[in-house]
């Protein structure tokens, strides 16, 4: 158990720094990025290799992270629950996306993400979705206290607060990954909402919709319960996520997206955290007044004999 939780914390330090020094490198590279281009071969190689593979990293430390977490606090069959439908839906949402415009609208990958499933959608968007979307599901399962209360309005609140969570992030994710000089997708077609078509963003909530619905379904048999300070995992994951889009958008001026992410997403992320439960403190006090009535039991029948 120590050993999990070591690697667990090692990973998720590691997908901040690769968060923050990901952040800083592109708002570094591509302002001085024609400099960077003078020094020839080396530069070009380098700037090559920063955009195909400087989106990888931090994600599979971040996948690793909540994974560990999840299969530590509560089981790997949960984890495996989330894990299939998230990652099988937004493939097929994904790939039928960039085939056909569906849900989202008409766009394709660049590079900088890694391997394209079938040479259209790197294979860390849809483990982006699984462990993103996990944290979202969770804040917004214990916040609402499902596992409390587990009414069926219960669980639908926490799978349309959780979409919503996981939405929110992408309105400070998409300028910086399609608007910038360096975007990571593009759109065949600008939308009206500052470059993105508005029905992506309904996409993005209906596809995460579903695969939470799909988790809850094969989780109802077993109640999924977090105290407040379980949560901290999950919470500095999204936050780390969302800050590290909205850096990218802000930093290219894009102020309303990012806006709307932090009053959609980040104000109730942290809101939900604060109203998730706490361990009852009477819980040490029963364990002390326990172990002192089998000691008083025990010295009775010492006692008596």
């Amino acid at each position: 158990m120590r050993q999990s939780v070591i690697a667990e914390r090692v990973c998720l330090i590691s997908h901040i720094l690769a968060k923050v020094f990901g952040l800083i490198g592109i708002m570094l590279v591509i302002p001085n990025a024609k400099m960077i281009l003078n020094f020839g071969d080396v530069g070009q190689t380098a700037m090559q290799l920063s955009m195909a593979n400087g989106g990888v990293v931090d994600i599979i430390f971040g996948i690793i992270a909540v994974s560990i977490y999840t299969c530590r606090v509560l089981g790997w069959k949960t984890w495996l629950g989330f894990l299939v439908p998230s990652v099988l839906v937004s493939v097929g949402s994904e790939l039928l996306g960039t085939s056909t415009g569906f849900p989202f609208g008409d766009y394709s990958y660049l590079s900088g993400l890694g391997y394209k499933i079938g040479g259209l959608v790197p294979f860390t968007i849809p483990l982006s979705w699984f462990y993103v979307g996990l944290s979202a599901y969770l804040i917004a399962r214990s916040g609402l206290k499902v596992a409390e209360k587990p009414t069926l309005i219960r669980h639908i609140g926490a799978i349309a607060i959780g979409a919503l969570l996981f939405t929110s992030w992408d309105f400070a994710l998409e300028p910086a990954m399609s608007q910038t000089a360096f975007p990571f997708w593009y759109w065949e077609t600008p939308g009206d909402f500052f470059g993105t078509p508005y029905r992506n963003y309904a996409g993005w909530f209906g596809t995460s919709a579903l695969f939470m619905s799909l988790a809850a379904l094969i989780w109802s048999p077993k109640p999924i319960k977090l105290w407040r300070s379980q949560l901290v995992l999950p919470l500095v994951v999204y936050l780390s996520n969302f800050t590290f889009a909205a850096g990218l958008s802000l930093g290219d001026g894009y102020i309303v997206p990012v806006s709307f992410g932090l009053i959609l997403g980040v104000i109730p992320a942290l809101v939900l955290w604060w109203k998730s439960s706490s361990p009852p403190t009477s819980y040490a006090d029963d364990g002390a007044e326990n172990a002192a009535n089998e000691v008083a039991v025990a010295s009775l029948k010492v006692a008596v004999k």
